[in-house]
């Protein structure tokens, strides 16, 4: 047999089904859990990591639970080696060990092999000395280990491009010739998040020591389109139930509030958990990459920020009916790196790729915005700037030390307030022309993220306001192409002869 076909026959043999209304019984591969081990173990470039998107309830934490044991006594096992899981959580690190540790004492065979140590969330296969941990984020304990195999749970929960837990993990397996990284999990929630980027590299990189099976609904799919439920929950009829997932299908139909979760956890789609103010999918559709706005009038809006985060300007001008969105972003130089770990963003990257400008020192001046504010008015026809009054009274002086006088300040810088009588008009012209496709944003990462991470309060009159507050990171992109969509709304507005109308 190949080392697929041994590891699949030891699971069927040995493991049994260590909870549930078949516990005891012994566990029996399905098409999709004998797939994926076989492209793993079998592969003929040699597999370095391997990765498993399906819904809940697909039985993950089971196949991690067994693909453990394959490693700990099984036909995989390796003298003297070191195998862990990760989870997000102590909880649901918990969850491997003793799944782990049921399967073990459910076959006599196994309770003569293994030996097991609760204290420590730690199995320790006998006949190789092969030590099995199961750890946590919480726990800080990731460092000082040396797995020649890991399995991660549910990375999908990690936000944003990095995570330390996993980084001391990936770091820890550099020692052994082979390592082997298996992460198990529902999808992540958006685009920007590390489990996506890496299902979106093994796509498009087509590595093949990266093994890569995704089991998700197609986008846009109907709540109770019994396909799209198959397409997510391959065990969907085995030991998935399909009444639970019409259960939760239903409410998710009655309570509109519910569709992102069922979406997310019951359809494996990327749905973003705070509904943002404009789905991924949409922004998505307006990705063609903008014209040069030179020679046409331009519009924009400024958010000022704090000195020392993020500062936004963007651009916009209309093209065959189209707005062309040109976006600028700024961050101190000094303490790049560790701004983007803090805030889980790769803000280094974009700066490499020419995605984000950083200010020279520790914060973005004033002087320095002002600066390249007056080189943009140079080449650019701009006919009104949106700002926040936060910050610009600071600003000002430095525009006139710039270059602006004031007469031109006061023609072309316009007031914009943060409040709903502001925002909500302009909100509905921005999500009026992303919905009828006439935006070109180019798929600027750095506008990006801060689309999906924006959000919307309403007032009990129904009008809107994004909420920095609510959003879970970064949305001063989506401020500011909001106040220049603003502007440019206000600016096309006729102006009305109050006494003709009454004459």
């Amino acid at each position: 047999m190949t080392r697929g076909e041994k590891v699949c026959k030891f699971i069927e043999t040995y493991c049994k089904v260590p909870e549930g209304a078949h516990v005891g019984q012994p566990m029996v591969l399905l098409e999709f859990q004998r797939k994926f081990i076989l492209d793993i173990y079998d592969n003929p470039a040699g597999t370095s990591r391997a990765y498993l998107s399906i819904a809940r309830k697909n039985g993950k934490s089971a196949t991690i639970a067994a693909l453990v044991l394959a490693h700990l006594i099984g036909p995989v096992a390796t003298l003297n080696s070191q195998i862990i899981s990760g989870a997000q959580s102590r909880d649901q690190a918990a969850i491997i060990y003793k799944l782990a540790e049921k399967m073990v004492n459910l076959n006599p065979e196994l309770r003569k092999l293994v030996r097991s140590v609760p204290s420590a969330k730690m199995l320790i296969g006998l006949p190789m000395n092969v030590e099995f941990r199961s750890i946590a984020a919480e726990a800080k304990t990731a460092h000082g280990l040396s797995p020649v195999v890991a399995i991660l749970d549910e990375t999908g929960q990690v936000q944003g491009p990095r995570d330390e837990f996993i980084e001391a993990i990936e770091t820890s397996q550099g020692a052994h010739r082979s390592p082997l990284l298996i992460a198990i999990s529902t999808q992540a929630a958006t685009d920007a998040d590390m489990f996506s980027l890496w299902l979106d590299d093994a796509r498009q990189s087509s590595d093949p020591r990266i093994v890569a099976h995704v089991y998700s609904a197609p986008e846009g799919c109907e709540l109770m389109d019994r396909d799209a439920w198959a397409a997510a929950n391959p065990a969907l009829g085995k030991f998935r139930s399909e009444q639970d997932m019409a259960d939760f299908a239903e409410r998710a139909l009655r309570l509109p509030s519910a569709e992102n979760s069922f979406r997310w956890l019951f359809l494996n789609q990327r749905i973003e958990a705070n509904a943002p103010f404009i789905s991924r999918s949409v922004w998505q559709r307006c990705a063609a990459e903008p014209l040069p706005i030179d020679d046409v009038p331009v519009y924009a809006g400024l958010d000022l920020s704090a000195t020392n985060d993020l500062t936004a300007l963007v651009m916009i001008g209309k093209i065959d009916g189209v707005w062309q969105v040109h976006p600028r972003f700024w961050l101190p130089a000094d303490g790049l790196h560790e701004k983007a770990r803090a805030d889980r963003v790769p803000y280094d990257l974009w700066f490499d790729q020419g995605h984000l400008l950083a200010a020279p020192g520790k914060s973005v001046d004033y002087e320095y915005v002002a600066q390249h504010l007056r080189e943009l008015f140079e080449q650019y026809d701009i006919v009104k700037l949106a700002f926040d009054r936060w910050g610009f009274k600071h600003l000002l002086p430095w525009l006139l030390k710039a270059g602006f006088d004031e007469q031109d300040i006061a023609a072309q810088f316009v007031e914009f307030g943060q409040g709903v009588q502001s925002m909500s008009p302009a909100l509905r012209e921005l999500e009026a022309e992303i919905l009828n496709g006439r935006l070109a944003h180019g798929g600027h990462p750095v506008l990006t993220m801060c689309a999906a991470n924006a959000v919307v309060r309403l007032d009990p009159a129904g009008n809107r306001k994004l909420d920095k507050s609510k959003s879970r990171s970064r949305i001063d992109g989506m401020v500011a192409l909001t106040m220049a969509m603003g502007a440019a709304a206000a600016d096309a507005e006729p102006d009305i002869d109050i006494m003709a109308m009454v004459a």
